[in-house]
């Protein structure tokens, strides 16, 4: 099982669709499209900031804990599922989650209370999928690690407009917050063999040349951690060529 992490516009369900073409695999991806908390949640995001320039400090987003908890009960059933599997691939993990719960309820859109109910909540589901599985969380982690610069140009290219900045300016602070957070993920990560992908410079999407570099390695890593053997790669680097 492979899992995908990256900031928003990263590229994750663009890489999923790739390596599950290129695997054979099952890919699973984040609940967007079908996701009816998304955007009002980023309108409380701004609400909640316009109040608090207003001067009202405890003004929170209704919306913060609902979309979290949403986010949580799709990718457990997705993480059961995945592991079910056996060869799957996931745009986003359940062990990523947390940092956006946390990030919101320091920034004031989540109570502390939501956030202690959502991190009793976040164990219980730990704790189960522990049970079904002693293996780790995936076998791999790929981390596409973007700028502030290249995340808000693909945001501009997907044009979905609840994540505009030149809609909402509120979410300048928001990304590059998170931006932050990401980096202290990145540094505290522990969950399975992690392998970062710079995707300031690398196109997989556009580029084809980016894209056969991205995928070898990758695979160069699977086959390092026994996941991938060394004649499968080579058949596959043949494939592309």
């Amino acid at each position: 099982m492979i899992t995908l992490a990256g900031i928003i516009g990263s590229g994750k369900s663009s890489l999923t669709e790739l390596l599950a073409q290129e695997l054979g695999s099952r890919a699973f991806f984040e609940p967007v499209s079908d996701n009816p908390v998304l955007p009002l949640f980023y309108k409380g995001n701004e609400l909640a900031a316009k109040k608090r320039q207003a001067g009202q400090k405890d003004a929170t987003n209704p919306y913060a804990y609902l979309l979290q908890t949403f986010f949580l009960n799709r990718r457990f059933k997705m993480m059961k599922e995945a592991r079910a599997s056996h060869n799957a691939i996931l745009d986003r993990s359940i062990y990523e989650d947390a940092m956006f719960m946390k990030m919101n309820t320091d920034m004031g859109n989540a109570t502390a209370i939501e956030y202690e109910i959502y991190q009793e909540l976040l164990a219980n589901m730990l704790a189960e999928l522990e049970q079904v599985s002693q293996e780790e969380a995936s076998d791999l982690t790929v981390f596409i690690k973007v700028s502030y610069k290249t995340m808000i140009k693909r945001i501009e290219k997907r044009g979905r407009e609840y994540e505009q900045i030149s809609s909402d300016p509120s979410l300048v602070d928001y990304y590059q917050r998170l931006l932050k957070y990401y980096a202290k993920w990145e540094q505290d990560f522990k969950g399975s063999p992690l392998l970062i992908i710079d995707g300031d410079k690398y196109d997989f999407v556009e580029n084809q040349s980016d894209r056969n570099y991205v995928l070898n390695l990758i695979e160069t890593k699977l086959v390092e951690l026994g996941q991938l053997s060394e004649s499968e790669f080579a058949r596959l680097k043949t494939a592309r060529a």
